[in-house]
């Protein structure tokens, strides 16, 4: 799962509890009947379609139940799902579907009802990708994508059936609890707090991109819908813990994720959330979870304390984590260095198959994934994050290649050169900068370029700001754009504003 016994699953739960909640959003709620019934007339719209058995179709990750139980009938159905951020542009949308060899792309409406919209096959753009085997997957999620293009991940059956299991274990979820799915479907986050809970008979509140910055919204839900499971990037966090109203003794597990929790912000969540477990987690859409650490509430050896970081812990049941230092040699103890994982709940690749060696590499007979990111092992074993090995950052807790977002950019024919960086931003973790100069004769606009931009690239990657100048950006003595200039006179402009 996600499969069919995922939506059969939902359909064992229907027959035991017809009348328990299984999802909630804003004014609405679904029993598993109802759900079940959803997932049902979905079911048959799909069979009058013109698909084959196992064939992919493409259903962008809009937040809504409709969209869910469309997601069921496509597992119950035997067919694999792309499921794509509903941000991307039209353009690299449908670049996205031909590769994945989509037939539709189909959109539930909130009256059942399914559009389903042909996809032209183009044999050139799904070259060197392979076809997804439904035997294997039957969901394709996909990275950040800061090209607008983003690489598709497919997420084993077997997989997925072994971190369900792991988490219901680890968090001792069950079907009286309630998750808060704060993170878009199209995340892995969505594995955990929306298929995991479902799968449990459990309830669910969506919360749909319209809401996740409104905190009193937030703080409504997880108060008045009972919620005992959160998971979330710090701004969530933030969120809820903004004022000292906001306290959930209803919350039994809350989960930090995305990106690194702020040290200032612990005591606030530590009083939101009096009667829960907190964990920090780390994982990727490549591997799923891979650490986890239980932060002590008393402070020790939960990076608690002013400048410390909180560390992501120790490898989960399963989960074999290595180090490899600047010369490539895997060290045995503590240092520092690249972190590889291997994982049971790993992807057996990209479906382009051609980023597999770059990204994946095989160790004693282990297939491993080269995270990119910097980390230092204690003599205890204790892995904290340094950093990234390349030029990514994470802005709501999504990956973003900044060179790529420069790429995007600088394609733009009014676009002499671009640089893009990242700036610290307390509610998204970081926001991006273009500073851009503009050919000579033109009448390019931020407000353009940000257009052009948005028609290619997802949300989160589109620059906050544009500082466009009709001058050379400043040099490095390599010659190279000075991004460090770059963002302090930015920051510096920020603070002195």
């Amino acid at each position: 799962m996600p499969s069919p016994q995922l939506a059969d699953a939902v359909g064992a739960h229907r027959d035991r509890h017809p009348d328990r909640v299984a999802l909630s959003c804003c004014h609405r709620s679904l029993t598993y009947r109802q759900l079940d019934d959803l997932t049902r007339t979905f079911t048959e719209h799909l069979r009058r379609l013109p698909l084959e058995a196992g064939a992919t179709v493409c259903v962008p990750a809009h937040k809504s139940p409709e969209t869910v139980a469309l997601l069921l009938a496509v597992f119950r159905q035997g067919l694999v799902a792309l499921v794509p951020s509903p941000d991307l542009g039209v353009e690299a949308l449908a670049r996205l579907s031909r590769r994945a060899r989509s037939r539709l792309l189909l959109r539930a409406d909130d009256r059942a009802g399914l559009t389903a919209e042909p996809v032209e096959p183009d044999e050139a753009e799904a070259a060197g990708f392979s076809v997804p085997d439904p035997a294997r997957t039957r969901l394709l999620l996909t990275t950040s994508g800061s090209t607008g293009t983003p690489k598709i991940v497919p997420i084993p059956v077997d997989g997925f059936t072994a971190f369900a299991d792991w988490a219901a274990d680890a968090f001792g979820l069950g079907a009286d609890d309630v998750a808060l799915s704060y993170a878009p479907l199209n995340f892995d986050l969505a594995l955990l707090d929306l298929w995991t809970f479902l799968r449990l008979g459990a309830h669910v509140v969506l919360v749909g991109k319209e809401h996740a910055a409104d905190a009193r919204h937030l703080r409504s839900l997880v108060a008045e819908r009972g919620v005992s499971f959160v998971q979330g990037v710090p701004l969530l966090h933030r969120l809820l813990a903004r004022d000292a109203d906001g306290v959930y003794p209803a919350v039994r597990q809350a989960v930090f994720t995305g990106e690194a929790m702020p040290a200032d912000l612990l005591p606030a969540v530590f009083a939101a959330f009096p009667g829960a477990r907190l964990h920090n987690v780390f994982g990727c859409t490549e591997t799923n979870d891979s650490f986890a650490h239980e932060v002590s509430r008393d402070g020790a050896g939960a990076g608690a304390g002013a400048g410390e970081r909180m560390p992501i812990g120790r490898p989960l049941p399963g989960v074999s984590a290595l180090v490899v230092d600047a010369d490539g040699a895997v060290l045995d103890g503590p240092g520092h260095g690249e972190l590889l994982v291997s994982t049971p709940f790993q992807t057996d690749g990209y479906l382009q198959s051609s980023l597999n060696e770059a990204a994946f590499t095989e160790i004693d007979g282990r297939t491993y994934y080269r995270t990119g990111d910097l980390v230092v092992r204690s003599a205890d074993g204790l892995v904290l994050l340094e950093g990234r090995a390349d030029w990514q950052v994470k802005v709501r807790g999504i990956r973003t290649n900044l060179q790529e977002v420069e790429a995007v950019i600088g394609a733009h024919p009014e676009v002499a050169e671009a640089v893009v960086v990242a700036l610290p931003d307390e509610r998204a973790g970081v926001r991006l900068h273009a500073v851009v100069t503009r050919r000579p004769v033109t009448a390019l606009t931020g407000l353009g370029l940000r257009a052009f931009a948005g028609a290619r690239l997802p949300r989160h990657a589109v620059p906050a700001s544009v500082h466009i100048t009709d001058h050379p950006l400043p040099r490095t003595s390599t010659g190279k754009p000075d991004r460090n200039r770059i963002r302090a006179d930015r920051m510096k402009e920020t603070t002195t504003a």
